[in-house]
This record gives structure tokens, C-alpha cells and sequence, in this order.
């Protein structure tokens, strides 16, 4: 851990409504993949942290699950733990969508309303629309809240984000280095392997199916070849979703299995055996001891 008077570090929690962008946001931060992404809304269930380390500062992000209300109880546990990180951070980092409505970002307001923390607001995919329309969102967001700084971006190409890590670096304390500067992130391998399978399952599956499975690694290692062996459980909560997971002779799961390889491959620098299996664990995301098991409580 290094200490000087001009180093600037601390923790920055990326908030937002489902489907903004947070976790397109974090992996263009850090130059490569630790949370996964889909079009469908409220695919981040974990609270993903990604450290952003330069010589003069480090910036240790949180992902949080989109902030929306739902009655339905897995929904209600990510919406205490993104509620939770707020405590926790230096910092707000409030992700909105250009040409998303405002009220979709109502709870969101609400909540912050009552922080004392700085808040940065980052209007996301700007390549989408055009800048003279930015004006009147970036106004009535100021009227809102009592913002530190507002930078217009774009996630996917990657455009503001530098004037945005300026903004975010420049509200942070002076601090130490708390992390060594090669971390990217501190999640263990075999999350980061469930949640690109469950990725997977988000990009290709249709419907209710993507909500209604959890992945879990029961076996992850390495052997004398330079080998990764990974058997990982897709669960779903009927029997009819373990047929459309699996598909006709096995093509889905085995379309599946193929793209979350390549993408494990690529986090891990190393070959990877990957075998899936699917389960039924009936009405898991409504029980509470099911959902501690596979990790969202």
C-alpha cells in the first residue's frame, strides 16, 4: 500500500435504472469484461467491483443491479443491495440513457435525494441522439439533484469516458493505493464463469427463461496440461424451461456452453473444458434459502 499527498483514491458506486449501461460502462473503464452485459433489462445480480488504477490515483467501482420497483422477491433482494452500496462509497456515479424516459429514473432521484455524498451524473449513449437534445435532460436533471458534475457519454464507443474519469478522480479524497495495480477486479474466477454462462442464457433464451435461472460452478480447476475444467449447473424453476434451455438434441445448451467458453478463454488466458448441466429447482428465485445458496443474499 503506497501513500503521497498526491494520490487520490476511494469507492464509487455506478447506480442507475435497468438497462442503462453500467456494465458496458465498467468494462470500457477497465478495458476488458468482469460484469456481463445483455439488451434485456436487470441482468447484473451481483455487486461487480472493478478497480481503475492510473500512477496518480484508484478508482474502485461498484456495479449494482438496476434500481426498479418490483414485488417480486429475488428483485427485492438486488434493489437492497445496490441500496446498500450507497453507504459504503465516496462517491455516486448516476447512469441515465439519453431518450429514456425521466420517470423511469424516478426511484432512482428519490433515493439520492437523501445522500450526502458527491453525485456525478453520466448521460449515456450520446451516439444515439443528437447533442441539442442533451440540453434539456442535463437541465431538469440539475434541477433534481445537487449534481458535482454532469458528462455526457457513450459506453459502447467509449466517447466522454476519459472527461469522465477526470470528473470522477477529481471529487475522490486523497488516499492510498489499496489494491496493487494490476487488479482488475476482486471477484473469484469461478463467479466471473457462472455469470458469462448466465450471459449466455440472457443473449439467447427468450421470455421469462433468463429470469428464471441461476448458475452455479460446482467444479473449477486446473490441471497438469495447462487445462481449466469447469462443471457448471444452469437452474431453472420448471420443467419445461430445462427443455427450451437444452433445446432440441442438446443445441441450445450446447450453443451456450460454446459462447461462455470463448469468453471464459479470453478472461482466463487459459483452455477451458466446460461441461453444463441443467437442474430444476422449483421456484427458486421465490425462496430465500435457494437464493442464499446461489449467492444473492
Amino acid at each position: 500500500m503506497t501513500t503521497t499527498t498526491e494520490h487520490r483514491s476511494g469507492l464509487v458506486a455506478i447506480i442507475g435504472a435497468p438497462n442503462v449501461g453500467k456494465s458496458t460502462l465498467l468494462n470500457r473503464i477497465l478495458g476488458q469484461k468482469v460484469a456481463i452485459t445483455s439488451a434485456k433489462p436487470q441482468t447484473t445480480r451481483h455487486r461487480i467491483l472493478g478497480v481503475w488504477t492510473t500512477p496518480a490515483s484508484q478508482v474502485i467501482f461498484f456495479d449494482t443491479p438496476g434500481i426498479h420497483q418490483s414485488g417480486n422477491l429475488l428483485n427485492k433482494v438486488l434493489l437492497r443491495q445496490a441500496l446498500a452500496t450507497l453507504s459504503d462509497v465516496d462517491l455516486i456515479l448516476f447512469m441515465v440513457e439519453t431518450g429514456q424516459r425521466r420517470e423511469d429514473h424516478e426511484l432512482v432521484l428519490k433515493v439520492l435525494k437523501d445522500q450526502n455524498r458527491p453525485i456525478i451524473l453520466a448521460i449515456n449513449k450520446i451516439d444515439m441522439i443528437k447533442k441539442d437534445k442533451l440540453l434539456p435532460s442535463m437541465a431538469a436533471y440539475s434541477r433534481a439533484l445537487p449534481l458535482a458534475a454532469q458528462v455526457p457519454i457513450s459506453a459502447l464507443t467509449g466517447e466522454g469516458v476519459p472527461d469522465l474519469l477526470k470528473e470522477i478522480t477529481e471529487q475522490l479524497p486523497e488516499g492510498p493505493q489499496y489494491y496493487p495495480p494490476d487488479t482488475v477486479t476482486d471477484q473469484p474466477e469461478r463467479l466471473i464463469a457462472a455469470e458469462m454462462i448466465r450471459e449466455q442464457i440472457f443473449n439467447m433464451a427468450r421470455q421469462e427463461i433468463p429470469y428464471s435461472t441461476a448458475v452455479t460452478v460446482e467444479e473449477f480447476n486446473e490441471d497438469r496440461d495447462n487445462l481449466i475444467r469447469i462443471k457448471a449447473v444452469i437452474h431453472v424453476e420448471r420443467k419445461s424451461q430445462k427443455g427450451i434451455v437444452i433445446g432440441k438434441k442438446g443445441e441450445m445448451l450446447k450453443r451456450i456452453g460454446t459462447a461462455a467458453r470463448k469468453d471464459i478463454e479470453r478472461l482466463t488466458g487459459t483452455r477451458i473444458f466446460l461441461e453444463l448441466f441443467v437442474r430444476i429447482e422449483k421456484n427458486w428465485s421465490r425462496d430465500p434459502l435457494a437464493m442464499r445458496r446461489f449467492g444473492y443474499e
